[in-house]
């Protein structure tokens, strides 16, 4: 039975989104768990809009050879809009350097667009991860409001993951094939997929398993007003 070992502070600075995985699964009891962890997430009104989908074996594989087949004829059709386009400043400069970290730790030089196509595709392999966890919430309004309460239950789902010796990876873009993904795990036209979340065991011995993102000091991001 898998305990929580770490505090909270070196739960937060050790959690990272490793991009290669163990094929190693994790128990139905160590997914529970941290399932439960989640569970307590803080939410508007304590609405608790999250709808999460599992995928592991061959569930999984089928999802992954599905989202590649559609990549790769161009369908894709994410529920939610995104747009590198979209960054400007300091936003699309940090965005740039995660990439540069990413493929130079691979190896994989910025005018081989083969080598990082094959990259980009291990996005739908989920890295390697024997489980992915798909969070699919209702539409209220606007949805900014339920989105950011997805927000905070995937924090909680990758801090218990850490806390525990677990690793997962946030990822925009296993939601660009939505209607794919509904229509495999049999989900309701009526939750939106917003992402999901490749977990398992990290691979210590990956060439990105060191790459850690920087974080901007506390004064760029935050104002105190007395």
């Amino acid at each position: 039975m898998s305990t929580t070992t770490l505090v909270f502070d070196e739960t937060v600075r050790n959690r990272f989104s490793p991009r290669s995985f163990l094929p190693t699964p994790l128990t139905e009891e160590q997914i529970y768990q941290v399932l439960s962890d989640a569970q307590y997430s803080p939410s508007n009104c304590n609405t608790q809009p999250w709808h999460v989908h599992i995928a592991s074996g061959k569930a999984k594989d089928t999802l992954g050879q599905a989202m590649i087949q559609k990549d790769m004829e161009g369908l894709a059709k994410p529920d939610f809009s995104f747009d590198y386009a979209d960054f400007y400043g300091d936003y699309f400069t940090r965005s740039q350097e995660q990439a540069r970290m990413y493929y130079e730790a691979l190896g994989v030089a910025r005018e081989d667009s083969t080598k990082r196509h094959e990259a980009y595709l291990r996005n739908f392999r989920f890295f390697g991860a024997p489980h992915a966890a798909f969070l699919f919430m209702p539409s209220f309004g606007d949805n900014v409001r339920v989105a950011s309460d997805i927000g905070m239950y995937a924090q909680t789902f990758l801090l218990s993951l850490a806390a525990r010796g677990y690793a997962g990876i946030p990822q925009t873009l296993l939601g660009f094939h939505a209607d794919t993904v509904r229509e495999i795990l049999g989900v309701s036209e009526q939750y939106q997929l917003l992402f999901g979340i490749s977990f398992g065991y990290a691979d210590p011995n990956a060439p990105t398993h060191h790459v850690r993102m920087k974080r901007i000091p506390v004064n760029e991001s935050v104002t105190f007003h007395d």
